[in-house]
Parts: structure tokens; sequence; C-alpha cells
């Protein structure tokens, strides 16, 4: 009986030992911007039947893959105004379907900080964050004010046990001051250094900063792109993921050998779904980022891996603009749009293999 129980107790111990040895993991996702243009308001509202406006054929292609991570991030490049009339460039606004509808392909975290934040002013900046606490989704970048900004960053999201900072910051909002109060997460070094250190204080032990930076239509970052990325790394960044240019800008696994750790910088995804026309805006990237606690229980940037996929306008009057994985393009993409889509993938896969440092594709 007594050996029984010392077996049970050293089977406990060695279990317990092996428990505490695992090494959690979280997967995360990355895409660019999720704009929304006069066309895909027109279409969603004749998807609707003329009374709403209904996204449901937009994601069913994509959402397998946002939903098998952990936590999914989107650029919401729209304001959502209420109605009842919505608009495209210049001045967009959405309606809630339209981020409900992304919500539900999966994506965790919306962000709010870019340059068309404020297009149908603040009233309606303010009502997008109140509509996005309706949908119960996570957002960061703009807030009802400064006490707000104060009271909600940083902000820390556990996931599967191990505990990310993230934040957001914009160039600008395309000349139209906030106002009334309205608080703008803006690229401000000083400010920006203050908020990495009080994430960190706060517990952040994966620190992710997304940035709404670079030149519009342009496949490579600039100079001021890198210099920005330098001095978050020299903060402390784990992963830096930027969007604006609505084209791909490379992907690059850099050092910071204060800290020796690995940093990952992502300088565009792109577009993730929109109405844009020329080549090289017609898709975008995905980012998969895996993190993982190493042998001392530190959690830390492992690896990521990207994709590619398509956004195919509708064909007929009963399909919709539809986002179309790179895997399923050959099935999926309507005939007529099979060259563009080709130019691309090309394009894309072109400048990544070029450019990126350590950040392979997905096999498919």
């Amino acid at each position: 009986m007594l050996t029984i129980l010392l077996f049970s107790l050293l089977s406990f111990i060695i279990g317990a030992d092996a428990r505490a040895s695992e090494k959690p993991g979280v997967d995360l996702i990355f895409v660019g911007d999720a704009m929304q243009h006069q066309a895909q308001l027109d279409q969603a509202l004749a998807e609707g039947g003329g009374s709403a406006h209904d996204y449901s054929g937009c994601f069913p292609l994509i959402a397998p893959v946002i939903t098998e991570a952990d936590y999914a991030v989107c650029n919401l490049e729209v304001p959502l105004g209420g109605g009842p009339v919505y608009s495209g460039y210049p001045c967009f606004s959405a309606p809630d379907s339209y981020a409900e509808a992304l919500r539900d392909a999966g994506f965790d975290l919306f962000l709010t900080a870019n340059n068309h934040c404020l297009d149908s002013g603040d009233k309606a900046a303010r009502r997008t964050l109140k509509a996005l606490d309706a949908l119960g989704v996570d957002h960061i970048g703009t807030y009802h004010d400064a006490a707000q900004r104060d009271s909600l960053v940083p902000f820390v999201k556990d996931i599967n046990g191990i505990r990310f900072g993230f934040l957001n910051y914009t160039y600008g909002t395309n000349g139209i001051p906030p106002r009334d109060g309205m608080e703008v997460a803006m690229i401000d070094r000083d400010r920006i250094a203050r908020e990495i250190a009080l994430t960190r204080q706060a517990g952040a032990e994966i620190l992710c900063v997304t940035m709404h930076w670079g030149i519009e239509y342009v496949l490579n970052e600039n100079a001021g792109q890198r210099q920005l990325a330098q001095f978050l790394v020299d903060q402390g960044a784990d992963l830096i993921i930027g969007g604006h240019p609505h084209v791909v800008q490379p992907m690059r696994v850099v050092h910071n050998p204060k800290e020796d750790k690995d940093v990952l910088v992502v300088y565009s995804l792109g577009n993730f779904i929109s109405n844009m026309k020329t080549t090289d805006t017609r898709g975008g990237a995905l980012v998969k980022v895996r993190v993982e606690r190493d042998e001392n229980g530190r959690a830390t940037f492992k690896n990521a891996a990207y994709d590619l996929f398509y956004c195919a306008k509708p064909v007929g009057p009963d399909s919709n603009f539809k986002v179309i994985p790179s895997s399923l393009a050959p099935e999926h993409v309507p005939q007529a749009e099979w060259q563009k889509w080709l130019l691309f993938e090309r394009s894309a896969t072109r400048l990544f293999d070029k450019e990126n440092v350590q950040v392979p594709r997905i096999p498919n």
C-alpha cells in the first residue's frame, strides 16, 4: 500500500513538472485596411433588398482562416455614422452591419486610429466607439475624450495565459482636426514612449504597436517608416504592424540586442476589402504570428508567416464583394477577374520573395 502511495505521489509530481514545462502558445492574425467604398455600399444595399446593408457574402471564404487564430486584428478604416445616408470616398461612413460582418468573420480587435476616422465628424467618430461596444469587440486608437483615453490605455489582453498589450497610432486625419475633446492617438514619439512604458507596467508580456503610416500605393517602406520602426524596437516593442498604403509592403524580423529578442516589423498589409482598382490594391496579405513561452517562462515572439488573398468584385446581381484566400482563388475568382488576380498575386509574391526577412509564406 505504501509503495502504491509513493508511486502515485511520484506520478503527481512528475505530471506537475511536465505541465509546468509546457509552452502555452498564442496564434495572432493581422490583416490590413477594411474599406467601404460607394460601390460596396450600393451592392450591400442591393443584397439587403434595398432596406438594409447585407455583407453576409463578403467573408465566408476567409472566415475559417481568421477564426482559427486565438485573436484577430483588422483596421476599420471607416466611421460607423449611423445613417440613414452612408458614403464612400472621400468622406466615409458605413453601417453597423459592416462591422458586424467583420466581427462574425472572426475579428476580435478593431483599430480605429487612421486618416479616415474623422471623415464624418466627431459625432460619427464617437458613435463608432459606441457601436463597437454594442457589438462586443475590442477597439483601440480613438476615444470619446482624453479622460477615456487615460482610462483605457494601456489596453492589455490575456490570451491563453499570455498578456498582450496593444497600441494604435495614425500619422494624421486628412486635415480634419478633432473637436469638442475627441481624442485620436496620433504618432507622437514622446506620447508613444510613455504609453509603451505604461503598458509594460500594466503587465504586458508582449507589446504590439499598430501604425497607420507610409505613402499610399508605394510597395516599399520609406525612410520615415524605417526610423519610426527602429524607435519602436528601441522602446521594446515585440510586434510592429503597419497599414495605410493600400498595397503590401515588406515584412522583416529584426533583432533587439539590448533585450536579446527578435521583433516582427510589418510595414503594410495592404487592403483587406475595398473597391480599389489598380493591380496592387486588389488584395492584401495576412500575417500569422506565433508567440510562445521559452524555457525560462518568458513570453517571446516565435515566428511569423504570411499569406495572400484577393478581393473579387460582384458578378451579376446576386453576388457581393468577396475576400478570397489565395489557396481558394483558382476555383472562386470569377473568370472575368482571373488575369487581375494573377497580376496581384505575382506582384505581391515577387515583392515578398525579394524583401521579406524570416517571414515565409504559409504553405498551402
